[in-house]
Formats: C-alpha cells, sequence, structure tokens
C-alpha cells in the first residue's frame, strides 16, 4: 500500500532542464517511479543522452530540445508528451535554469531579463502550455524549482534572487486558481552539488561561510533531492498544494 502511493505507472512527465545536474536526476527518480518522462532541455543532444539512460534502466522516456523562453516550443513540447500516454501531460516539472553572478551595481538590465525570460517566463510557458493537457481527476502537478536565493535573498545575486521569488508568487497563485480543476501546483527549493553550484562551493571566498549556514554541513548530491519531487508528483501528496518544500539540509528552517 505504502509503494503504490509513489507509483507514477503511466503517468506522462516533462521535465525542463533536464540534461543534468538536479533535471536529470528528477527525470530518472519519476521514470524509476513509472512515469514516461519527456526528457527536455536546451541542448537537445544532452536530452538525448538522459533519455537513453533511462531507456537502459528500463524506463520509459523521450527527449526534445526546449528552450523554455519559446512559448511555441512549449505548445510543440506539451503535446507532443501529452501523446506519450492516455493523452494528458500528468507531471510538469519546471526546472531550467542559469545563473550570472555579479553584484547588485554591476547587474546589467540584459540580466534581469535573461534571469526572467529563463526562470519565471520559462516555468509559465510550460505550465500554460501544458494546461489544456493537464491531468484534472487529481494526478495533474505542476512542480517549479525555486530556491532559498527566492526565499531570504543572496548576496551578489539579484537576479536570480528577483526571479526565484517571482517563481513562489507564480506557484502560489496558480495553486489557488488550479485547484478548483484538481490540479496541485508546489514548489521546491533545493541545495543541491551540481554544475551551477560549483563555483559558490569551491570558491574559498563563500564556500566556508556557505556551508556553515547549512545545519548537516554538506551539500546534497542531486539524487538526494530527486526523492522530494517524486513525493509531490504522486499520490502520498494528494492534498499538498500552494507550498514550497525547501530541501537543502535545513539552511532556511
Amino acid at each position: 500500500m505504502t509503494n503504490d502511493l509513489f507509483d507514477l505507472t503511466g503517468r506522462s512527465a516533462v521535465v525542463t532542464g533536464a540534461a543534468g545536474g538536479i533535471g536529470s536526476a528528477v527525470a530518472t527518480a519519476l521514470a524509476a517511479a513509472g512515469a514516461i518522462v519527456m526528457v527536455t532541455d536546451i541542448d537537445g543532444t544532452a536530452a538525448a543522452t538522459v533519455a537513453e539512460r533511462i531507456a537502459v534502466d528500463g524506463g520509459k522516456a523521450d527527449s526534445m530540445a526546449f528552450d523554455v523562453s519559446d512559448r511555441d516550443a512549449a505548445d510543440a513540447v506539451m503535446g507532443r508528451a501529452a501523446g506519450l500516454g492516455d493523452g494528458a501531460v500528468h507531471i510538469v516539472v519546471n526546472n531550467a535554469g542559469v545563473t550570472a553572478p555579479a553584484m547588485f551595481g554591476d547587474t546589467s538590465q540584459d540580466s534581469i531579463r535573461r534571469m526572467l525570460d529563463i526562470h519565471l517566463m520559462g516555468a509559465f510557458n510550460a505550465s500554460q502550455a501544458a494546461l489544456p493537457y493537464l491531468a484534472t481527476d487529481g494526478r495533474g502537478r505542476i512542480i517549479n524549482v525555486t530556491s532559498s536565493a527566492g526565499i531570504t535573498g543572496t548576496l551578489g545575486q539579484v537576479n536570480y534572487s528577483a526571479a526565484k521569488a517571482g517563481i513562489i508568487g507564480l506557484t502560489k497563485s496558480l495553486a489557488r486558481e488550479l485547484a478548483r480543476k484538481n490540479i496541485l501546483v508546489n514548489a521546491i527549493a533545493p541545495l543541491a552539488a551540481t554544475p551551477m553550484t560549483e563555483t559558490i562551493r569551491t570558491d574559498e571566498r563563500f564556500a566556508p561561510t556557505m556551508l556553515n549556514r547549512i545545519p548537516l554541513r554538506r551539500w546534497a548530491e542531486p539524487a538526494e533531492v530527486a526523492g522530494a519531487f517524486v513525493f509531490l508528483a504522486s499520490d502520498a501528496a494528494s492534498f499538498v498544494t500552494g507550498q514550497v518544500l525547501p530541501v537543502d539540509g535545513g539552511m532556511v528552517m
């Protein structure tokens, strides 16, 4: 019975930014739970590699190149994902993201726009494109990826923090609006050792301070945060919506 709560067999899932890091781990975990996963990334070749690895491990996956800032591309991705299963899209994970650290005085308008286009508008585009296909039988899920930077702010990342805070607002508003359609919308704020976090993990100016802020005194591996996505995608989370779940070793508790 407990295992059945986390069974995603037959459900179609779309994961953006899934070529590496957290996205790859999430796509792999969803497939292991039985989902049919559309692996997407701006790097289509890398996305295909992840999908092939899932298939080798016995899972079901397809892949597409996807620039999340392109609304027309979002329509194409969601239409293809719906065709992978029963005609519905059950799970959308808005994970695509980039960073461009800079102190506020050195942050350009172009940098702000790029962060908003990829993080906030990317989540908006994918979610809106998925809406006509999202399951309304209680299995429809949107899971957005935010960050502790969007909750508490962070030094030298005004652009990134603002975009991630916007995702929190998007999550909560969508959760209220889509509840009437039985679609659940939540966000996860993960902290993992990925290429995106390499600089802050290894820079001697920031690394010790950052590590001291984490009660568990380490960074997670991507696979360690992927289980939270499976939880929110599953029937175990059937009464959870509008929440931001930090998976960060206790950093923002």
